[in-house]
């Protein structure tokens, strides 16, 4: 399994040091060559996550130049996941964090684009279709002050994917990337950001009644609550399977019976989990621990655990997220750098725990991933000790990703999974 991770190489905890003037404020913030990773460990806050801002600017502008400059601004690949709507999703994070309006303005010229590339797409998710077009082209243009555009988007989100998902064939996927609640996200997401109620309950409850007929069905048949299936397999991560479903589900308007089932298969999971503490991928796939990334293992699991600790106030959801926490610390700097299934995305899991329990040691743990991937992930990467992704520039699998996360780190206790949390 060690072919899958670097060891870890960083101490539990490094104490921050404490300038004591402002030019040694301004030296430790000024980017040098040759920073140990013990150093950048025991940086402060300030000048670290300007540090980390910094560079996710430079690599901002590297990915915008190759995902959407040098290719004449034609779309290949619309997606959140591995396409330009990446971008896009990068830029807006970039704006809210800087507020820096070129951001905003290309983050919405981006959007139009992946709009004419998506019309015809029957794909209705956030991450991968087309309602994740619709939902951030609204957000973006409220943003903007552009009504009009966020009277089409919204509408568009409401009339047209809301529509043909419900009426598509019964075996349409529940999952998230490319199923029922991944449709759920979008509308999740614009209920944030422009306000509740914009996409109403009665809009969503139709969908959601599927989701929790497909689960209970198929968990008859064994000994979970609710069971799903993707291509035949019964997954458990994020991505395709149980903790990706439970996560939306438990943002839903759901009735006593049904909370009960999401809460029930949680703790089902709990129970079947690896000794070390890490999730199998699939009932069918659970005798090998090897994955520890968001869309299959403990990563993707942890922050469901997370969110139903919050959800039910229920300690063994808690606890199951702190041990879970812990394979990611021990086995989570893989040889990847994207959020899907790299070191960038496995660092949310530290976030959201330090968010749930405001312990320190949580927040050190994500500061130490982020300083490993800036001290050391380019060269990993250019050496071929790490993978930077099939599409190396996109946000699911390539620097996009780390890109994000770096300006999470400017504020912890605000960040969030991009397109999850």
């Amino acid at each position: 399994m060690s072919d899958r991770f670097f060891p870890n190489p960083m101490p539990e905890f490094v104490p921050e040091t404490t300038p004591s003037t402002q030019q040694e404020l301004q030296e430790a913030v000024t980017v040098t060559t040759g920073d140990s990773l013990h150093k950048l460990l025991s940086m402060p806050h300030i000048p670290l996550s300007e540090r980390l801002k910094r560079a996710s600017l430079d690599l901002k502008e590297t990915i915008v130049m190759e995902t959407w400059g040098i290719t004449g601004q034609r779309v290949a690949d619309f997606t959140l996941y591995c396409g330009l709507l990446g971008t896009a999703f990068l830029l807006f994070k970039s704006y809210n964090v800087t507020r820096n309006t070129n951001d905003l303005t290309l983050c919405s010229q981006i959007i139009k684009s992946c709009d004419a590339a998506s019309l015809f797409s029957r794909d209705v998710t956030f991450i991968c279709g087309r309602a994740g077009v619709c939902a951030l082209g609204a957000v973006a243009a409220k943003h903007a002050g552009d009504d009009e555009s966020l009277s089409v988007s919204v509408v568009s989100t409401v009339q047209g994917p809301v529509y043909v998902l419900i009426n598509l064939p019964k075996d349409l996927p529940d999952e998230l990337l490319y199923g029922r609640v991944g449709f759920l996200w979008a509308c999740l997401f614009l209920n944030k950001h422009l306000g509740q109620g914009t996409i109403p309950s009665n809009h969503t409850a139709t969908i959601v009644n599927a989701i929790i007929k497909n689960g209970r069905a198929l968990g008859r048949k064994g000994k979970c609550p609710l069971m799903f299936e993707w291509y035949g397999e019964k997954y458990w991560g994020a991505a395709h399977g149980l903790a990706g479903i439970m996560h939306v589900l438990m943002d839903m308007e759901l009735k006593p019976d049904e909370l009960v089932d999401v809460r029930e298969t949680l703790k089902h999971m709990i129970r079947n989990c690896f000794r070390s503490g890490n999730y199998p991928v699939s009932e069918e796939d659970n005798k090998r621990d090897a994955l520890v990334h968001w869309c299959h293992g403990a990563p993707g699991v942890a922050l469901t655990l997370v969110k139903a600790a919050k959800a039910f106030g229920d300690k063994e959801f808690l606890d199951a997220a702190i041990e879970a926490g812990e394979v990611v610390w021990s086995r989570g700097l893989l040889k990847r750098v994207g959020i899907c299934h790299g070191i960038s995305g496995n660092a949310y899991v530290f976030l959201s725990l330090y968010q749930l329990t405001g312990n320190a040691k949580y927040l050190y743990r994500a500061k130490a991933f982020a300083c490993f991937l800036l001290d050391g992930a380019h060269n990993l990467i250019s050496q071929g000790e790490m993978h930077g992704g099939d599409r190396p520039y996109s946000l699911f699998e390539g620097v996009g990703g780390m890109a994000y996360l770096f300006l999470d780190m400017v504020d912890p206790s605000q960040s969030k999974f991009p397109a999850y949390e």
